[in-house]
């Protein structure tokens, strides 16, 4: 269960942990913990999406370490049985980023799923917000990292040739032809060899950020050429909507796990690189 509807979250909520993961672009010029703080679901943990990202390297959003992950989650007072609900009020869809993590860190994909439609849906429905912050008690999380739904530079370089997997990216079909600059400075515009472009907005409603039902979603993968394929990853700029496109997949194939090439056209766009 990779998504869930606002009307279960409205029925169910004091039995799981609800997280805000909502992140903006910077040139927005929005804030994710300031707009939570103004107000969120009732109960929400407010998960910080650059302030929980690996901090030793410039590029941004790559996974943290192993210990830092059971720091991060122990502090928001996260267990691992517990059923997490993540949500966010973001225009790319950040929750699926948080998502993918919880999976990578080794929480049980049926734990954690995303509120489909996130806050904006849940507002305009007149369900319950608040601007109270709930303190929680530290636990004691612990993490197995999954590896093999993270790939590497190298990895992605090797499969050019080799082929093993498909790289699908996220990014939008300008960016993706390398005809429209790049919004992260000392970057390149294109896009990997022999990857395929699926812009992940067009996974998902406009008009409610809600995902597209199955059919329509398996209609969407079939065009580029993924059916029932498990070796699929995805990319996209900076690690961030590639997890949509993931999140989509799972939705028409619940055998697939999210891979992610975590360094995306942050890292293998660099100049001179």
């Amino acid at each position: 269960m990779s998504i869930v509807s606002t009307q279960w979250l409205n029925e169910n909520h004091s039995n799981v942990k609800i997280i805000d993961s909502s992140w903006h672009m910077p040139n927005t010029y929005r804030n994710g913990f300031e707009e939570y703080k103004k107000e969120h679901i009732e109960n929400a943990i407010f998960f910080d999406i650059d302030k929980f990202s690996n901090k030793n390297t410039e590029i941004p959003h790559m996974l943290p370490s192993k210990k830092e992950w059971e720091k991060i989650v122990s502090s928001l007072g996260i267990s691992n049985s517990d059923k997490i609900i993540i949500y966010d009020n973001s225009d790319v869809v950040s929750a699926c980023r948080c998502w993918y993590t919880f999976i990578f860190f080794g929480h049980q994909p049926n734990l954690v799923s995303i509120l489909d439609g996130g806050f904006l849906k849940w507002k305009k429905e007149n369900k319950k917000i608040t601007n109270k912050i709930n303190n929680h008690n530290k636990t004691n999380y612990k993490a197995k990292k999954n590896e093999h739904l993270v790939k590497t530079k190298e990895e992605i370089d090797t499969n050019i040739l080799e082929k093993k997997f498909k790289v699908i990216d996220a990014r939008s079909k300008n960016r993706f032809l390398g005809l429209e600059k790049e919004p992260r400075p000392g970057l390149r515009s294109g896009s990997i060899e022999n990857s395929i472009c699926l812009p992940f907005d067009e996974v998902i409603n406009k008009e409610d950020k809600t995902f597209l039902d199955k059919n329509s979603l398996r209609k969407k993968f079939a065009e580029i050429g993924i059916v029932n394929d498990n070796n699929v990853v995805f990319s996209c700029g900076s690690g961030i909507t590639a997890t949509v496109l993931s999140l989509a997949y799972s939705i028409i194939n619940d055998k697939y796990l999210p891979a992610i090439y975590d360094g995306s056209w942050a890292e293998y766009g660099i100049i001179n690189k």
